[in-house]
């Protein structure tokens, strides 16, 4: 089961994270998937530069199968952080507050 981090203000004392809507819940998360998003394919395009560099060497070494093994995986984490993404965008989009739209709903008669 996932903890997460222990969350502290600048003075040191506990925030609470009680007094957050679901909306801002959302926007957080969507905040370190993207940023783990960024940082996970930054890794693969690395790891498949040092790859294709070592390739030879890998072989004889007989690493390439467990180096692409891992590059399937980091590709498929990233695929599932993308679609995780997508998904809780569009709950964002659900959880948005309805426009206040004070023109043309006048119930007032005259």
């Amino acid at each position: 089961m996932f903890n997460p981090p222990d969350i502290t203000t600048q003075a040191g004392g506990r925030m609470s994270t009680d007094n957050k809507t679901p909306l801002e819940h959302v926007k957080d998360t969507l905040t370190q998937l993207k940023e783990m998003r960024h940082y996970s394919k930054s890794n693969v395009e690395r790891l498949s530069t040092q790859w294709l560099l070592f390739d030879g060497e890998l072989k004889k070494l007989e690493q390439t199968e467990r180096i692409e093994d891992l590059m399937v995986r980091a590709a498929e984490l990233h695929e599932a952080i993308e679609a995780e993404i997508n998904e809780l965008e569009e709950v964002a989009l659900k959880l948005q507050p309805a426009p206040e739209d004070g023109a043309g709903t006048d119930s007032t008669k005259h």
